[in-house]
């Protein structure tokens, strides 16, 4: 079968105009929420559309890969700072599914499993296959989850913007002609190795997780020295955009009602809440704004990394804040779920 499907080529054609029409109009993160936007809106309107498979799969590997570089001995000498503030990743999570599930479950009328992982703030994929296998409504889920990632990933840049002033539209890392092209080859076996690796061992967000591990461990021997170049990040962000905007596809207008309405009420309160423990961080004294920030915004992993990279913040405090939150829904949600059931 051919990669190149009609409904794939829709979705790189909409994707296109929407990052150009977000670049003219010099909006924030373009190359991630113009893709996405347009995408949406191509959903909205009855557009067949189709992800990017494999191709989408490797160029988030790119992600791993930028934060695996930022992580040297310096950084790691820094991790214990990030102790108290990793307390309260538990907390964050219990308070999100004590909000969270009531609302899916008696406010929104889903059955049991889907009203639980909704409110789970893990990765999507995993949500998914948790919650069929509980008897979940999996197309519900994915269109929850799928608004949760869209509201707050648009929402953040808004707020980066208007209140701190910062610039999004800025390269995220130098242009690849500026590169040492033996650092991309190290770039690319890191990416593509860790991955499969990764997948090989059924480790969860492997995509992501698989190249993080293995380019630290070259980052700490000395062997990668730089970040992704600026043209590699801006592709990871295009396809990252389609990943989320087609989730939409083939949605019909009872879904859009119940379980995209029920997305974006569930996306704001988490917002909330979000602000809530941030706010605590940052008069606590554990962490910089924009870190704390970013690092208690529950967004997709792929887009927060994104959003960080391109925001200058540190990236091993945010994703270690990340994975930390991810790492207890999924140990935790099942067993939960079955006990409450």
């Amino acid at each position: 079968m051919s990669f190149l499907t009609p409904p794939r080529l829709t979705t790189f054609g909409v994707a296109a105009a929407g990052g150009a029409g977000f670049v003219l109009l010099g909006l924030p993160l373009p190359l991630l929420l113009g893709p996405m936007a347009a995408c949406l809106i191509a959903a909205l309107i009855g557009a067949k559309m189709q992800d990017a498979g494999q191709l989408g799969a490797f160029m988030r590997t790119f992600l791993g890969v930028a934060v695996g570089s930022s992580i040297t001995p310096e950084t790691l000498g820094h991790l214990p700072d990030f102790a108290w503030s990793l307390a309260f990743v538990p907390l964050f999570i219990v308070v999100i599914g004590a909000v969270g599930y009531p609302l899916f479950r008696f406010v929104f009328g889903f059955n049991h499993a889907t009203a639980w992982y909704a409110a789970m703030p893990g990765g999507l994929q995993d949500m998914l296959v948790f919650g069929e296998e509980a008897g979940g409504d999996v197309r519900a889920l994915s269109l929850i989850h799928a608004t949760r990632v869209l509201v707050i990933v648009t929402a953040a840049p808004l707020i980066m913007t208007l209140y701190w002033g910062i610039d999004l539209t800025q390269p995220p890392g130098r242009p690849a002609l500026d590169s040492d092209p033996a650092q991309i080859a190290w770039m690319i076996f890191a990416g593509f190795a860790g991955w499969k690796i990764a997948a090989k061992v059924g480790l969860f967000g492997a995509s992501i997780l698989g190249p993080m591990i293995l380019t630290a461990t070259l980052s700490l021997t000395g062997i990668i020295t730089t970040r992704p170049p600026a043209e590699i990040i801006w592709a990871a962000q295009f396809f990252i955009g389609i990943a989320v905007g087609v989730k939409y596809s083939g949605i019909t207008w009872k879904e859009l009602r119940i379980d995209v309405g029920a997305g974006v009420v569930y996306a704001l309160i988490l917002a909330a809440i979000s602000l809530a423990f941030f706010e605590v961080i940052y008069l606590a004294g554990l962490a910089p704004a924009l870190d704390a920030f970013l690092a208690f915004l529950p967004g997709g992993q792929a887009e927060m990394v994104i959003i960080a990279i391109i925001a200058g913040a540190d990236l091993a405090y945010v994703v270690s804040h990340h994975l930390l939150r991810i790492i207890l829904v999924i140990l935790l949600a099942p067993i939960v779920a079955r006990i409450f059931r």
